[in-house]
C-alpha cells in the first residue's frame, strides 16, 4: 500500500535528496485533485502511472468468511440431533438452560423400562431411551454468557433455606412437545407436588428477574423416560398404554415406584452443570 504524507518535514527531506543524483529517492507526486482523502487508497484512488503500478494483493479468505456467519440464514438441521427439532435458534453466545432435580436409575428400573419399550416397538412406535432422566423444574431458556453467573447466584440465594424431599413416581404418561413433533413417554409424580410448587415459585422469581419465561401455570410433574420423532400419542394411548401400565402395575412383587430423592437441584447451561444441595 502507498501512503501520502503531507507534511512539511516529509516534502523537505524528499526535495533535498533529488538534488542528489545517486540518491535512489525520487520526489513524490501529490495525489490528484479529485482524490478523496477519506477514500480507502487500495480501491484506486490515488492515480499513478502506469508503468509504476503495483498489482494489489488478492484477499485472504480468512478476511472473506470473518463475518459470513451473522450473515448466513439459521437452518435447523435435525438430523444432526436425532430427528429433533430446536424450539430456538442456536447463536454463539447464546446457552439452552433448564433447571431440573436429576434421577439416578437402579437396575431394576432399567429392566422394567426395557419392557415397556419393547411393548411400544411392537406396536409400530419405536423409542429413544433418554439421555439423562430428571424433573425438569422450568422451561428451557436462553442466557447470554455473561448472564449465567448472576442467575446461578441468584437462585442459589433463593434455596437457601429450602430443604430436601422425596417424590413417588408410579403411573406412565404419554404426551408430546408443544410443536407436535416429538412424542414422549414419562412417568407422573404421585407424591411430593407440595413442595415441588414451592420450587417452582423460587425458579421463576429468577426467570422473572431476568425476563425470561416461566414454569407452565398448571404444572404436572414427571420424568421423561424415551421419546421418538413425530405426534403418536393417540396412538400410543388406544393401542398399549394400558399393556405398559400393567408392565409397571405388575412388576415382580407388585406396583414399581421410581423414588426420587429430592437432595439437590441442578441447573444445565450449554455444556455446564451447577449444582445446588437442599438443607
Amino acid at each position: 500500500m502507498i501512503v501520502n504524507y503531507s507534511s512539511s518535514s516529509s516534502e523537505e527531506e524528499t526535495e533535498h535528496s533529488s538534488k542528489n543524483d545517486s540518491s535512489p529517492l525520487r520526489k513524490r507526486r501529490k495525489p490528484d485533485a479529485q482524490t478523496s482523502t477519506s477514500e480507502p487508497l487500495d480501491h484506486g484512488s490515488v492515480k499513478r502511472k502506469a508503468g509504476n503500478l503495483t498489482p494489489r494483493l488478492p484477499l485472504p479468505d480468512s478476511v472473506k468468511e470473518m463475518f459470513r456467519e451473522s450473515e448466513e440464514q439459521w437452518t435447523d438441521k435435525s438430523e444432526e440431533h436425532g430427528g429433533r427439532h430446536r424450539s430456538f435458534q442456536h447463536e454463539r453466545g447464546n446457552w439452552a438452560t433448564y433447571v431440573f432435580c436429576p434421577y439416578d436409575p437402579e437396575e431394576a428400573f432399567l429392566e422394567l423400562l426395557n419392557e415397556i419399550m419393547a411393548v411400544a416397538a411392537a406396536h409400530g412406535v419405536p423409542m429413544t431411551l433418554s439421555e439423562e432422566f430428571h424433573l425438569s423444574l422450568s422451561k428451557t431458556v436462553v442466557l447470554r454468557h455473561h448472564w449465567i453467573q448472576p442467575f446461578i447466584q441468584s437462585i442459589r440465594t433463593g434455596l437457601t433455606q429450602f430443604h430436601k424431599f422425596f417424590c413417588l413416581a408410579d403411573k406412565l404418561r404419554v404426551y408430546s412437545n408443544a410443536e407436535k413433533t416429538r412424542t414422549f413417554l414419562g412417568m407422573e409424580i404421585s407424591t411430593g407436588q407440595t413442595q415441588l410448587l414451592e420450587l417452582i415459585k423460587i425458579v421463576d422469581e429468577t426467570m422473572k428477574e431476568f425476563n425470561l419465561s416461566t414454569f407452565y401455570k398448571d404444572p404436572s410433574f414427571h420424568i421423561s423416560l424415551a421419546w421418538c420423532v413425530g405426534n403418536h400419542t393417540e396412538k400410543l394411548k388406544k393401542t398399549c398404554l394400558s399393556e405398559m401400565q400393567s408392565l409397571v402395575d405388575a412388576y415382580e412383587d407388585g406396583p414399581f415406584y421410581i423414588k426420587l430423592n429430592c437432595t439437590e437441584l441442578r441447573c444445565k447451561a450449554g455444556n455446564k452443570v451447577f449444582l445446588f444441595p437442599l438443607q
